[in-house]
C-alpha cells in the first residue's frame, strides 16, 4: 500500500465509525451499506492531494479526542438542526468551483447522474438534499487549514483544466466494475431506454 492509500484508510476507519452512530431524521442507505460508504468516500479522497488528507485526518483524529461526531454535525447542518459552524470565505469558492463541475458531469453524463443528488438547495426538499447543502454541511466540519488546502487542490485542477469532479467519479464507476465513465454511462443510457 502506498503512503497516501493508508491515510485514506485511516480516514474511513474514523469516518465510517462517526458515520454508523449517527442518529438523521432519515437514515441514510450508506449507514446500512458501510462497504458502499467505504467505496463512494474512497473515491472522493483520491482525488485528494496528500496534503489536504494528513490536514483531514488530523481533523478526524482531533474530533475524536474530543468525543465530536464530525458526521453528526455534518447531517445536522444538512438537516438545518443545528446553527452554522463556521464562516470561512474558501467554503463558498469551492462550493462555486465543485458546483460547476458537478453541472458539468450532468451535461457531460446525463444517464450516469440520473440518481445523483441535485444541484442546488433551492431544490433541497424533506426527504433529500441537494448537491451544495450536502457540501455545505460538509465543509463547515473541517478546520481551516484543511479548507485552505482542499482549495489550492481545486485551484490547481482548475489550473490544469481538470475537474476533480470527474475524477472522483471516474474512480467510483472503476470500483463498481465499469471500465470508464463512458462505459457506464452507455450501461446506464441503455438500462434507462
Amino acid at each position: 500500500m502506498s503512503e497516501k492509500t493508508d491515510i485514506i484508510e485511516n480516514i474511513l476507519d474514523f469516518e465510517l465509525k462517526m458515520f454508523l452512530s449517527v442518529k438523521s431524521r432519515h437514515k441514510a442507505s450508506c449507514q446500512e451499506h458501510p462497504d458502499s460508504f467505504r467505496i463512494n468516500r474512497k473515491a472522493q479522497f483520491l482525488a485528494w492531494s496528500e496534503k489536504t488528507l494528513n490536514c483531514y485526518l488530523k481533523d478526524l483524529q482531533e474530533a475524536d479526542r474530543k468525543g465530536v461526531n464530525m458526521m453528526t454535525q455534518k447531517y445536522a447542518r444538512m438537516e438545518n438542526l443545528i446553527p452554522k459552524l463556521k464562516d470561512n470565505p474558501l467554503m463558498e469558492s469551492i462550493i462555486e468551483i465543485q458546483y460547476k463541475w458537478q453541472n458539468q458531469m450532468f451535461d457531460k453524463y446525463p444517464n450516469l447522474m440520473g440518481g445523483a443528488r441535485s444541484l442546488s438547495s433551492t431544490d433541497d426538499t424533506s426527504f433529500g438534499t441537494s448537491f451544495e447543502t450536502y457540501m455545505r454541511g460538509e465543509l463547515e466540519t473541517y478546520s481551516d487549514e484543511t479548507l485552505a488546502s482542499l482549495h489550492k487542490d481545486l485551484l490547481d485542477k482548475v489550473q490544469e483544466g481538470e475537474n476533480m469532479t470527474e475524477e472522483l467519479y471516474s474512480h467510483l464507476v472503476l470500483a463498481s466494475g465499469y471500465s470508464s465513465l463512458e462505459d457506464a454511462e452507455a450501461i446506464a443510457k441503455k438500462n434507462r431506454g
